[in-house]
C-alpha cells in the first residue's frame, strides 16, 4: 500500500513537471494562432490563473494573439478543462 502511495505521488510529480514546462518563456516575435489558443486555454490557463491567485503578474492569455482566431482556439481549449472535454458514460 505504502509502495503504491510512493508511485502514485512520483506519477504525479511527472505530470506537474511536464504540463509546468510547457510555460511560455517570454515575448515571441511570432503571432499565436488557432491551435496555440487552444493549447493556451488547456495547458497554461490552470497554471496562469493559480500565478494570478498568488499576486504574480502573468498573463492569461497570449499578448501577441491572431485575434478572433485565437480567442475561438482559447475558448475551446477552456472547454477542454470542464465537461467538454469529459465523456458521458452510464
Amino acid at each position: 500500500m505504502k509502495h503504491q502511495k510512493i508511485i502514485n505521488f512520483t506519477i504525479l510529480l511527472i505530470v506537474i513537471a511536464f504540463f509546468s514546462s510547457c510555460a511560455s518563456s517570454g515575448y515571441t516575435s511570432s503571432e499565436s494562432g488557432f491551435f496555440s489558443g487552444i493549447m493556451h486555454g488547456f495547458v497554461f490557463f490552470p497554471f496562469a490563473i493559480l500565478a494570478k491567485i498568488f499576486g504574480m503578474d502573468y498573463d492569461l492569455y497570449a499578448s501577441n494573439n491572431s485575434g478572433l482566431f485565437y480567442w475561438i482556439g482559447f475558448i475551446i481549449g477552456l472547454g477542454g478543462l470542464g465537461s467538454g472535454g469529459r465523456s458521458i458514460s452510464r
